[in-house]
This record gives structure tokens, sequence and C-alpha cells, in this order.
């Protein structure tokens, strides 16, 4: 059994027989499809199931609740969970440094602990260092580490990975460190503090399957809290690389671990998405057709090529989780002949789109077609990447209904980044009640007269942080209502406007949990035409 409600935290098994099927399951390698395991975001306001050893542990409220451990005079504070028969799995957690007592000093997260003293440990050294050791009482051997800016206030994702003797540990999705060793073959997790206070949320353990494949240097650790400063030298987003909301939790793995089949006709691909089973299912030919192709779980489509995907369908991803979509060209699918959007999202957790290229015309009139990205009905942790959005009245939508927020409040939190938006009326995108949504380096372009013409659009109290994009022919870069939708929220930073009207902003946005680096605005025109789209990974 696994429980997967991401508001509350979950264990395969409590005890007993579900405790020696689950070490049983891992320990013959069973389990080749990532499964969530067990998580903890602490909005329950308790930490049931947690046991302490050492340090002051209280669940508080920072702009969420979080697990925080504040004696920084604990020479070693560490909280546990899981289960002992924990062999081959994946922890992350974020991680936020309140404050050191001294040098030398560390906050962490531990797996295949056997004691309170013999775990595995992924540390953030105020020393300027990221370390992944095996501890076994004062003895400690450092597997692998990396230069890192450890800054107090900031909030990093920590990610270890295990199968059987090799061991990898990832900060903010860049590997940091990885290796062999032997010590610890079992066990539960831990999140650790020496001589330091931290706060720790959205803990996750899945197990089977890995991440995408990592960069080999930690990226620039720019993070906000409620408004974010614009890195001045930042890196590229890694190549390939995964951030933002789909890193969240747990991550998106897609299809990893499963088999790869490479389809050339339709029915072959309506056949090779289905079900719930890891699968890599590689798209050579553009297929005409007619109704949605239905997406199942733990599933990467990728296109080959520049122009392999649909005509006239789009995917619909409903109820599923993980799963990625990359290098796809999907265009005019009709919302009036029994379809709806390129790429309609209900329903659905943890999902990367990236580098797709999806289309209509602007000629039939605001309601001939539907969307070309919607995300409805609670979705959450999506990351929309380097995507080419072209030729379409309402691109993308972001909650469906001014009447649906029992539904959608706390969920649909999307990342909008290095998307190209052209000739694009609308919704670019319109969000109801996701809060943070977080929008930065995209590309606004509109080179044809379209009526009511804007970008950014925030309503039914959401709320949007608009970072480092550039905005080119828009009359109006963003609103902050729309329709009959009550008012949202909207903070601005750092946008290049160039024949455009002014950013409107209102209220504050909650604070963006995931490491990321922002390219100068400026750049965003020239870096983001050549790399978004199709062909292009």
């Amino acid at each position: 059994m696994q429980i997967r409600n991401p508001n509350r935290r979950g264990l395969l098994a409590a005890a007993g027989a579900g405790a020696t099927a689950l070490a049983l399951a891992l320990a013959m390698g069973a389990v080749a499809n990532a499964a969530t395991a067990f998580t903890d975001d602490f909005n329950d306001g308790n930490a049931n199931g947690w046991s302490k050893s050492g340090g002051t542990w209280t669940v508080v409220t920072d702009g969420t609740p979080v697990y925080q451990q504040s004696n920084n005079g604990s020479e070693l504070a560490r909280a546990f969970a899981g289960d002992t028969g924990w062999t081959d799995y994946q922890l992350q957690a974020r991680v936020k440094p309140l404050s050191f007592n001294g040098s030398g000093r560390l906050v962490a997260i531990a797996a295949r602990s056997s004691s309170d003293t013999k775990m595995y440990r992924l540390a953030l050294l105020n020393s300027g260092r990221a370390e992944l050791q095996a501890v076994n009482g004062s003895s400690i051997t450092v597997i692998g580490g990396a230069a890192l800016s450890v800054n107090t206030g900031t909030w990093y994702t920590l990610r270890i990975e295990m199968s059987g003797s090799t061991i990898r540990g990832l900060v903010n999705g860049a590997q940091v460190a990885a290796g062999t060793n032997t010590q610890q073959t079992a066990g539960r997790i831990a999140l650790v503090t020496s001589y330091a206070s931290a706060s720790f949320d959205d803990v996750a353990v899945t197990t089977g399957g890995t991440t995408s494949p990592p960069t080999t240097t930690p990226p620039t650790t720019t993070q906000p809290t409620s408004t974010p400063p614009t890195s001045t030298t930042p890196p590229p987003p890694p190549a390939g690389g995964l951030i933002g909301w789909a890193t969240q939790g747990g991550g998106t793995t897609g299809g990893a671990g499963g088999s790869t089949t490479t389809v050339t006709s339709l029915a072959a691909l309506t056949s090779a998405v289905t079900g719930n089973s890891a699968a890599i299912v590689q798209v050579n030919g553009n297929f005409t057709c007619s109704a949605d192709v239905r997406v199942g779980a733990n599933k990467t489509i990728l296109g080959v090529g520049s122009g392999s995907g649909l005509n006239g369908c789009g995917l619909n991803i409903r109820g599923v989780s993980n799963v990625i979509v990359r290098n796809l060209k999907i265009s005019n699918v009709r919302a009036g002949n029994g379809n709806g959007d390129a790429i309609h999202i209900d329903s659905a957790t943890r999902l990367w789109l990236d580098h797709n290229d999806l289309s209509s015309d602007t000629t039939h009139g605001t309601d001939y077609y539907d969307g070309l990205l919607d995300i409805t009905h609670g979705a959450d942790y999506i990351t929309v990447s380097w995507n080419k959005l072209h030729d379409h009245v309402k691109c993308s939508l972001v909650g469906h209904s001014d009447s649906n927020a029992s539904e959608d409040t706390g969920h649909l939190r999307v990342t909008y980044h290095h998307n190209m938006f052209s000739n694009c009326a609308q919704r670019n995108p319109r969000v109801r009640f996701g809060n943070p949504v977080h929008v930065f380096n995209n590309y606004y372009v509109n080179t044809t007269a379209l009526s009511y013409s804007y970008g950014v659009a925030t309503t039914c109290g959401a709320g949007v942080l608009v970072e480092s994009n550039y905005f080119e022919n828009l009359t109006d870069p963003t609103h902050t209502s729309e329709g009959s939708s009550p008012g949202g929220n909207l903070v601005a930073r750092n946008n290049v406007l160039v024949n455009s009207g002014p950013v409107l902003t209102n209220g504050s946005v909650a604070s963006i949990p995931y490491g990321y680096s922002v390219d100068p605005a400026a750049n965003i025109k020239s870096l983001v035409t050549a790399g978004a789209g199709t062909g292009k990974i």
C-alpha cells in the first residue's frame, strides 16, 4: 500500500508484515518503477511518525508549515522516520539553514540509517561545501563533495539516491558527489543538524527509478524569500536539466527505468502510453488524428527529430503522475470537433513539458480552438520549459473555473521558464488560485495585430512571480484581474519592455521553494529564440 496524498505523511507500511514485505521487495530489486514510499510536508501541523534524538524539534510556520530544529548549541540533532528495512531508495527534502554556531557546522539529510550514529549523510557545510558522507559513529568517510555557497535563510533541495553500493548526492538537481560504499545496506531516513539550526520540508522517499541525468556542477543558488534577486552573472540552465516545480513533491522521472519503444503510427503511440508501468516512448512521425491520446503514469514521451507529434488531436494527461513530454509538435487541435487542448493536464502531478511546439492559428476566432496548454482540477508540481507556443488565441490556462477553489487552492503550482509565446493573444498564462506560479525568463512577442492581447493574468487570489522576462509588442504584459474573475497577486522583477505597455503588479506572492538561476532579461530574446521548441535537444 502506498499513501500518495502530498498533504500527509505516508509509509508503505507502518510495521509488521507490511514493513517486512517492503524490505523484501526492495532487497530483491522487485520495484522497477518509481513509487512513493513516504511523504511529509508537515501541513497537518504535527510531526507524528518522527522520532527525535537531540536538539529542539517543532513544527512551525515558515510561509507554510515546516519541521524546524531551533537549538544551534546541540552537537548532533536528528529526527528519524521510515523503516529500518529500506534498502534501495531515493530521499529528497528541502532544507533551509537558519544559523551556524561556529565553523565547520552542517545541516543534512541522511539515508540508510541503521542506528543513531550510522548512516549516509548529504550535508551542507558552512565552510562552503556540500559533502556526501558515510557516517559510522565518530568516523566520517567523505564519498565525494563540491564547493557550494551555503547561506542561511536560503532553501536548498537535497537528494540522496542509493542503488546497491552506488550512492549519489544532488543539490538543487545538480550532482555534487557520487561513489561506492558498502558500509550501510539498509535503514531509515533522518534530518540532521550539527551545531546549527534549520528548517526542513517536503520530505519524500521514492523507490525504483532515478532522477534525470544531473548536471556535473552545482547551480547558482540565488534563492528568493518573498521577492527573489537576480543573479548578476548566472550560468545558463543546465542542458536538458529539470528545474522548477516538477522537482518538488518527490521529483519527476517519467519513464526512467522502463523499456524504450519507438512508435511510427498513431495506434502504436496510443497503445504504448497506456497503463502505469514505466516506459520511454519515442515518437517517429507526425500523426493525423481526431481523438486525444490518453497518457498513463510514469511515461516519457520523446519526439524523434523536429517534426514528430500530432496534428488535429492532443495529449490528455489526467489523474496520473510522473510524466515527461519532450520534443513533440502538436497543432490544430479544435475545440469544436470533440477534442480540446494540445496538451491538457487534469488532476495530474509531477509533470515536465520541455522543448515542444504547440500551435493552431489566429484566423478562426476566439473559440474555434481551445487551449494549447491547460492545467486544471488541482494539478500540481509542473514545469513548462523551453517550449514554443504560437499562433493561437488562448494559449495556457492554469485553473479552469472561479468556483473551483476547494480543489485548486494549495495546488496548481507551475513553473514557466524559457518559453516563447509568439502571437499568443491571451493566457500566457492566465492563473487562478495557484501560488506561487513562477514565470521567468520567457520571451513574449506579437508580430501580428491581435485583438485584446495580454501576457500574464492573475485572478482568484493567485500569486504569480513574473521575473526577468522579455516583452515585445504587448499592449498589456500583465493583468491583475481578468474578465469577471476576482483579482490576484503579481510581483514583477527585472523585466524588459520593448514597445509594450506597463507591467501591472498587486500584493505579494509566496516564496519559491527550489533553487534556480536567472538569465538577464536583456538576453532572453536571443536565448529563447535560439533554444525553444523542437529539434533543440
